[in-house]
């Protein structure tokens, strides 16, 4: 068909005399004025109890919205009810917020793939069509054969909230086991299904959580926890997990316990096996940071679970095995990590043998495949491909498209193709198919999508942060943006648990660069993009060097005439949160506009619930005298006073049991009882929806258009867009 391509202003309003704006957003010139009417809020009454408190260390700390920790109560219950009902009108009101939920499921609506993947001969992948809540997965006999549906995830509910987490072929691909989540929930259900035959097995496996699904002949290995009880399902402290082995046809009742430790309660397991089901090796983590590492070999059923490394200090990560040598990544004496041969023979630290030594930069992950070892490094937080042979000689870099991040290789030791997907700030993930012969990439699958990502680029910058150090980040925009110091800005970060922050494209940040603004990422400290010690640095005591690193960041961007302080929104997620819940507080006249989304806010009780002791690496206790002083002294919850603070949106979601509602729901009112300025404080609670992992479109979309909207309102900017139509 031939293309009319033409450009076309199209301004995103209810009403096309509502605004009226001059000028391009493209160019900087200017634009009509529009008085921008602060929207009413009256806040809900938020019951303060002044008689809960805690004594840390001779130090008496109140705790008045305790009781909206308890997230099953009527209380609770009503004071979510009425808080979103004063978010969501507000929301109504911003005139441009129905148009700006239709241009994103515009640009939301293209197909997108996963990297295909074989098994037993037979090619899987996922698709999404563009508006499903969820992706579909699809299996054909060669790559240009017609598919055929294995699973839709779309018929687990018709809302799309129940959703499908982790999966897993058996070697020949006639049995795919998966994990169901339902609300977002971490708790996962395992089903398995006969692929050849097309029909689901009796077999029902519960209180899955933090586990991977490793076959092993007739059966798999995976970690569960006892059956919570009552009303603990999704605030209950995680304990006592335990590998267990399930045989296909049989009830779970009779699954055969692997590994535990009742010793030690909060204790995970991880359990993965080789390529060729040879091998399995145990993962015994207590935190996010480090874990021991144990191996058996199935070959010998009566042998022993042998320790490789008893402490849980550095982190181990199983690749595969060369026979007997098991190939493990780890950061063990190598803060960038390094990769290493471990004889199963003789599996003492003395007999390790170093396939590829530390570099420079910071090694994410490595593959088998084709015969030789497949290694992405972290280059200033963008992805690097480098091809060894097996004893860790060089061979070739693997050419890629720009800066961006590379993820999904999927193969096998003995293939002779790979796949991969790529994908940055301004471009769709595209699928490549990777010979692993000449190393040519080709392109597989490309995404057609309506976001024109020709005219936009990304460029990498370097500011001070209050220490001296210099920290990256990552600005995307339209080419040739005219920088006249007042450009709507989003700024992200995340900072922590050795977690990197790369290139990756989200739907929701294009109708910032489409409206002429700019998306700004800060790889500060706390994260994975330089190694270790880049992640140590802002861990623990060293928290405070996050949070200077991303005001820093604001700092830049308004010195260097990128945008001001009346433009500027900040957002993370998670740990995140907890930035921006901190960076909010210590520094609100630096941002207009904040996004603390499902945050740790609560840092003197957050290891009380679920899996949150796990993080007492990262943070630290309050039962530490020393530790207590310098949370305290940041959390969020904690250093509200009464003072101006930016527009903030908190957003949480009833069934998160990552980060327990409770964070935001405490933190959100403490901040209305204080707001001493104009802005809005408000806090958005999604339903039948946890930390964010398998959230159907539809709520995306909604969440996104929420945000944006709230955002430019506060701004106090129209929104225009330049669309390019294609037919």
């Amino acid at each position: 068909m031939k293309k009319l391509i033409y450009p076309l202003a199209i301004l995103l309003t209810i009403s096309a005399c509502e605004l009226a704006p001059t000028g391009d957003a493209s160019t900087g010139s200017t634009r009509a004025p529009r008085s921008f009417q602060p929207i009413p809020v009256k806040y809900p009454t938020s019951t303060q109890d002044s008689t809960i408190s805690d004594d840390y260390h001779g130090k008496v700390i109140a705790d008045p919205y305790r009781w909206l920790e308890d997230d099953r109560s009527e209380a609770t219950a009503a004071w979510v009810s009425e808080q979103n009902a004063v978010t969501f009108d507000y929301l109504q009101r911003i005139p441009y917020r129905e148009a700006i939920r239709q241009r994103l499921e515009k640009l939301w609506n293209y197909e997108r793939y996963g990297s295909p993947f074989e098994r037993g001969g037979r090619y899987f992948y996922f698709k999404n069509d563009g508006l499903q809540n969820q992706a579909v997965l699809y299996v054909q006999d060669q790559l240009d054969s017609p598919p055929s549906l294995v699973l839709d995830p779309n018929k687990f509910a018709e809302d799309g909230t129940v959703s499908l987490g982790g999966f897993s072929f058996s070697d020949d691909g006639r049995y795919l086991a998966y994990e169901v989540s339902e609300g977002g929930s971490d708790w996962r259900s395992i089903y398995i299904k006969d692929v050849v035959d097309n029909r689901t097995l009796s077999d029902k496996l519960e209180w899955i959580k933090f586990s991977a699904i490793a076959w092993q002949g007739k059966g798999f290995f995976y970690s569960r926890y006892p059956a919570p009880q009552g009303d603990e399902v999704l605030s209950g402290k995680n304990e006592f997990q335990s590998v267990y082995y399930h045989k296909l046809g049989t009830p779970q009742s009779e699954d055969q316990v692997v590994f535990a430790d009742r010793a030690h309660p909060s204790r995970g397991f991880f359990a993965l096996t080789t390529e060729d089901e040879r091998f399995l090796t145990i993962s015994v983590w207590e935190s996010t940071s480090g874990n021991a590492i144990y191996f058996k070999d199935l070959q010998n059923p009566e042998g022993e679970i042998t320790p490789i490394y008893d402490k849980i200090e550095y982190d181990f990560s199983l690749v595969d095995n060369l026979e007997d040598r098991l190939l493990v990544m780890t950061n063990y004496q190598a803060d960038n990590n390094r990769l290493i041969a471990i004889n199963t023979n003789q599996a003492g630290e003395g007999f390790w043998e170093e396939i590829l030594p530390e570099s420079k930069d910071k090694l994410s992950s490595v593959r088998v495949l084709g015969g030789k070892i497949v290694a992405t490094y972290i280059h200033d937080a963008s992805s690097q491909v480098k091809v060894y042979d097996l004893d860790g000689q060089f061979i070739a870099d693997l050419k890629l498209p720009g800066i961006g991040t590379v993820g999904g290789f999927s193969g096998k030791k003995k293939s002779e193709e790979a796949f991969y997907s790529f994908s940055s700030f301004t471009r769709p993930t595209t699928i490549y198919r990777l010979d692993l012969s000449s190393l040519e990439s080709t392109v597989f699958k490309a995404p057609q999508s309506p976001f024109q990502s020709d005219d936009y680029e990304t460029r990498q910058v370097w500011f001070t942060s209050a220490d001296g150090t210099e920290v990256p980040m990552l600005l995307t925009h339209k080419k040739g943006l005219k920088m006249d110091g007042e450009r709507p800005t989003l700024l992200y970060g995340y900072g922590g648990f050795d977690i990197s922050i790369l290139p990756n494209f989200q739907v929701k940040r294009t109708v910032i660069l489409e409206n002429g603004g700019l998306y700004a990422v800060a790889n500060i400290r706390g994260g994975g993009e330089f190694g270790k010690k880049w992640h140590r640095a802002g861990t623990k005591a060293n928290k405070q060097n996050v949070f200077n690193d991303f005001q820093a960041a604001a700092e830049y961007l308004i010195a260097q005439g990128y945008t001001s302080k009346d433009k500027l929104a900040i957002e993370g997620r998670s740990n995140g949160g907890l930035l921006i819940g901190a960076c909010m507080t210590q520094r609100p006249d630096l941002y207009k506009v904040a996004f603390p989304a499902v945050g740790v806010l609560d840092m003197l009780r957050y290891q009380n619930f679920t899996i949150g002791r796990a993080w007492a690496s990262d943070y630290g206790l309050s039962e530490n005298p020393e530790e207590f002083d310098y949370l305290v002294a940041y959390s969020p919850l904690h250093n509200v006073e009464a003072r101006a603070y930016p527009a903030t949106m908190v957003t949480t979601a009833d069934h998160d049991d990552r980060v327990v509602p409770a964070h935001s729901f405490k933190f959100a009112a403490t901040l209305q009882a204080h707001q001493e300025g104009d802005n809005p404080v408000l806090i958005r609670v999604e339903t039948s929806a946890g930390h964010g992992a398998g959230t159907p479109t539809s709520k995306l979309i909604e969440e996104a258009a929420d945000a944006l909207s709230f955002m430019y309102y506060n701004f106090e900017e129209d929104v225009i867009y330049e669309a390019t139509l294609q037919d």
